[in-house]
């Protein structure tokens, strides 16, 4: 233990800003040292972690029973389950847990821990137990439902005869990780499972195990020697939270950390002919989109949404301001996805706009844009608001924090909507779910998870469509039936989908291997090297 501390301070010494005279050593050879932003992390519970950053330290420190190939994202791999199987019934699933598997305690894996990990974010119902309850599990009947049927097997029983990708897809997430029962439940207080612990906590069989975590500072991970797939090549990884990229850039190109995620197009641009840096672009799975109120008048007239699309400098704002870092994209599923629909039938167009403003018997008027106090949120917003003043429409920002823009949204008190949205795990219907469907529109409905709802859209043209991909078990028929939606969805929707984030990663030129998930999951640490 004393020899570990001693470099972890080693390492949290070569990161620390001090006078720009300082001779500065390069990173410990058997360590990865990342600078990025970790002020989103609430929980390392892996029952209620649903931000970036709490995902990407989870998904190396859990295990799923299904997982993804960091090599080769995509085809879905043996996790904890060596092997799954469906029955004819169509709705019981049978998984065959491995038998080598250790959690960092030494406890081994086993059944009764993927049925209780299961089970446990169920019950707690935390912000992403929605993932599992969408197949019929409650905290009354998944003790009923997900069962031990012997110590190395689990059995799963959904409601409904679901696409068997849709559900093997939905257990890749951080809430189906597999969490070490003995040692959660030895932390019990007062009936929680374990819940006030594994807040700051780990418990899990990962390739690293979580030996120092500060919030919104940093943590530290060491490889699990003992891990089923191999020990992972850097025996360390330490990060720490740098929010401001140009103090990024600065620690990148003086070699004292080797990645760093959060730099600017401008200070990409400024590492170029810098010989010990390389940048890696990844399409990632975030969507930037422009929401209309269909509360509001006149945003609820077809042709006033229809012509809000041509309102958009697309092009203009992806060569200027976001190049580089986001991609024109006009569908609600992210380059990657099965069905994702790449067309891209809008460009500005001020008087074609005019013309359908026109055909609505719409002449000037006020509209409000609701937008988080982000740089590239508001300098969308700003573009926006200059292409609506050329046909006429005033536009005001509302600009405030990430909680208070969302609250408003949630409660559908905005005009228009300029936000994000991300994936929740890698299957279609996590966009499909919130874009396409919208079960109940009443206010009372009150389904504020669904951007649908949000918008007060009714999403007649493509709910029931969207409610039958979700049980297409045909791969090839479901991509069709998600590539049909989105062109629907395109000329009928309040939505404006506009961009695909580019996530640019910056990196001493002796690293290899890192991954930061693609556009449907989180980041990989232990694939990664150093030369």
């Amino acid at each position: 233990m004393r020899k570990f501390l001693f470099a972890a301070g080693a390492v949290a010494a070569a990161i620390v800003l001090s006078a720009p005279a300082r001779v500065v050593a390069e990173t410990p050879a058997d360590t990865l040292v990342i600078a990025d932003k970790i002020d989103d992390i609430v929980s390392l519970d892996p029952a209620e972690s649903f931000e970036f950053s709490g995902n990407d330290m989870l998904n190396n420190v859990y295990d799923t029973l299904v997982e993804l190939d960091p090599e080769n994202l995509g085809p879905l791999v043996p996790g904890l389950a060596e092997s799954w199987s469906l029955a004819d019934d169509g709705v019981t699933y049978t998984f065959k847990i491995r038998e080598d598997a250790k959690f960092h305690s030494g406890n081994p894996v086993t059944a009764e821990d993927a049925a209780w990990s299961l089970q446990r974010a169920v019950i707690l119902d935390k912000t992403p137990s929605f993932i599992l309850t969408q197949f019929g599990f409650t905290a009354e009947n998944v003790a009923e439902k997900i069962t031990v049927s012997g110590e190395y097997e689990l059995t799963i029983v959904t409601d409904k005869p679901y696409a068997p990708s849709f559900f093997y897809n939905c257990l890749t997430a951080v809430v189906a990780s597999v969490v070490d029962k003995d040692t959660a439940m030895g932390h019990e207080a007062d009936g929680d499972m374990g819940y006030g612990w594994l807040k700051t906590n780990t418990a899990g069989s990962g390739a690293y195990s979580l030996r120092a975590f500060k919030p919104q500072d940093s943590y530290i991970l060491e490889a699990n020697a003992d891990y089923w797939r191999g020990a992972p090549a850097l025996k360390r990884v330490f990060l720490r939270h740098v929010p401001e990229p140009a103090t990024q850039r600065l620690l990148l190109e003086k070699g004292d950390v080797d990645l760093a995620r959060k730099l600017t197009p401008v200070d990409i641009e400024g590492l170029e002919g810098n010989a010990d840096v390389k940048v890696d672009d990844t399409v990632r799975g975030r969507i930037m989109y422009v929401a209309l109120s269909q509360k509001v008048e006149p945003l609820n007239n077809p042709k006033v949404i229809e012509a809000f699309k041509y309102l958009i400098d697309y092009d203009g704002m992806a060569s200027t301001f976001l190049k580089g870092q986001y991609k024109k994209h006009q569908a609600f599923l992210p380059e990657g996805f099965l069905g994702a629909l790449t067309e891209t039938p809008y460009s500005l167009d001020i008087e074609k706009a005019k013309g359908l403003l026109a055909e609505a018997g719409v002449g000037e008027f006020e509209v409000t844009i609701f937008v988080r106090n982000d740089q590239d949120r508001l300098e969308m917003a700003q573009a926006f608001q200059n292409t609506l003043a050329q046909a006429g429409i005033t536009a005001d920002l509302r600009t405030g924090t990430g909680k208070e823009i969302l609250g408003e949204y949630r409660a559908r008190k905005h005009d228009i909507y300029l936000g994000a949205w991300g994936p929740d795990y890698p299957d279609p219907h996590t966009n499909a779910d919130t874009f396409a469907r919208n079960p109940d529109n009443s206010d009372e409905g009150a389904n504020t998870g669904i951007l649908a709802w949000r918008n007060a859209w009714p999403a007649t043209e493509v709910n029931d469509m969207t409610n039958a991909a979700v049980l297409e078990k045909d791969t090839a028929k479901r991509e069709q039936m998600y590539l049909e939606i989105q062109r629907l969805h395109q000329t009928s929707s309040p939505f404006a989908p506009m961009f695909q984030l580019i996530e640019q990663v910056a990196m001493r030129s002796n690293v290899s291997g890192f991954n930061p998930g693609g556009s449907i999951h989180s980041a990989f640490y232990w694939k990664t090297t150093k030369e």
